[in-house]
């Protein structure tokens, strides 16, 4: 039996970021909304575009930060204060420069990796002990370039291969829901696009 969830992609709000590579948190929820016929909404609680999904038969929750990445700790917390959801039952789902577009690892724990989402989501849970989808999207082969390339659209074949990525994502949350977490990780960090 599926637990319930706290799902948290992580992006920047606003029509001009919609299709840069930060927001790959953001393309995995509006892929899974679209998949299960769901709407969210925003709520100033949470900060955040928020909605509540049954998903094999649980109900899990769903957020889109509204902060902006750098605070998306402010909403992650909110949420999970609200319903007491501990870090064990939050998945973060963002994207990682340290992976090519088309690949992805799913982890619990460990550091933010200079991800500054995951740094203020640390801050406000007090604890680092939460699930990672990580989603590829590739470096730009410089430290300094790395801010402004996170925030450009990709390029059409490397958009194809995250968005392959995150379908196969979408196939195994079934076995992170139901807390099946060796199999997830194998079949998500095993994933060849």
């Amino acid at each position: 039996m599926a637990s319930t969830f706290l799902i948290a992609g992580l992006g920047n709000p606003g029509s001009r970021y919609d299709q840069t590579r930060h927001n790959a948190g953001f393309w995995f929820l509006d892929a899974l909304a679209k998949r299960e016929g769901l709407t969210f909404r925003n709520e100033a609680k949470f900060h955040g575009l928020y909605c509540k999904a049954a998903i094999q038969g649980t109900q899990q929750l769903l957020i889109m930060p509204s902060t902006f990445m750098n605070r998306s700790g402010q909403s992650v917390g909110a949420l999970a204060k609200f319903f007491k959801i501990p870090p064990s039952q939050i998945i973060a789902v963002h994207d990682e420069l340290d992976l090519p577009p088309g690949t992805m690892k799913f982890k619990t724990g460990g550091g933010h990796g200079g991800h500054n989402g995951l740094r203020d989501i640390h801050a406000h849970l007090g604890s680092a002990d939460y699930h990672r989808l990580r989603l590829g999207i590739g470096h730009p082969g410089n430290a300094k370039a790395v801010a402004d390339y996170v925030l450009k659209a990709p390029s059409i074949e490397d958009r194809t291969l995250i968005d392959g990525a995150i379908d196969e994502a979408l196939r195994a949350l079934p076995l992170i829901l139901d807390a099946d977490f060796a199999r997830a990780t194998n079949q998500i960090n095993g994933y060849k696009p």
